[in-house]
């Protein structure tokens, strides 16, 4: 009986590249999936709270600014938001909405990344700073999980890839 030797290994070695390629494509939508529904419910919640929204009173935003102050990496960040509690409250949830949708609809996936990092800057500077050991403080590494998205973006399932390629068959569609 005789034995024959492959030789052709090629396409298997494609198939695994493939494979592998397309993990790397959806690396980043788990993480773009959970900061998209965190921002989204952390903006609706405040939006929800009857007690978050007020200058003064047990819970809300201004007396969680004023027990900070003394603690936060920048107090003058502190002391602008003390200005307008209120306006301040509404403008982080106002922008954690935008980031959230954004971030899940994948549209200007870039930017709400962006936000979503300018966010929790802010937080980890003002109100999770004092966290001690530090990494009990979550903003900071939400603010690292930003990261990857700011610089992917979103490359699949989002508006911003179906768009890059209406826009790809439209200037392909142009006479020359």
């Amino acid at each position: 009986m005789a034995q024959s030797m492959r030789t052709d290994t090629t396409p298997h070695l494609e198939v695994g590249r493939d494979r592998r390629d397309t993990v790397l494509r959806y690396a980043l939508l788990p993480l773009r999936v959970f900061l998209g529904i965190t921002f989204l419910y952390a903006g609706l919640d405040k939006l929800t709270d009857s007690t978050f929204m007020h200058a003064s009173g047990a819970g809300s935003l201004g007396d969680l600014m004023r027990n900070v102050r003394g603690s936060s990496a920048v107090p003058a960040l502190v002391d602008l938001a003390l200005k307008s509690p209120v306006g301040f409250g509404y403008a982080i949830a106002l922008g954690e909405l935008a980031v959230g949708i954004g971030t899940l609809l994948g549209l200007l996936s870039r930017l709400a990344a962006l936000g979503g990092a300018l966010i929790s800057l802010s937080l980890w500077l003002t109100v999770s700073w004092a966290s001690s050991p530090y990494y009990y403080g979550n903003d900071l590494a939400y603010l690292m999980a930003w990261i990857p998205l700011i610089l992917a973006g979103a490359p699949v399932f989002s508006l911003d890839s179906a768009l890059r390629a209406r826009r790809r068959q439209f200037v392909g569609w142009w006479p020359r």
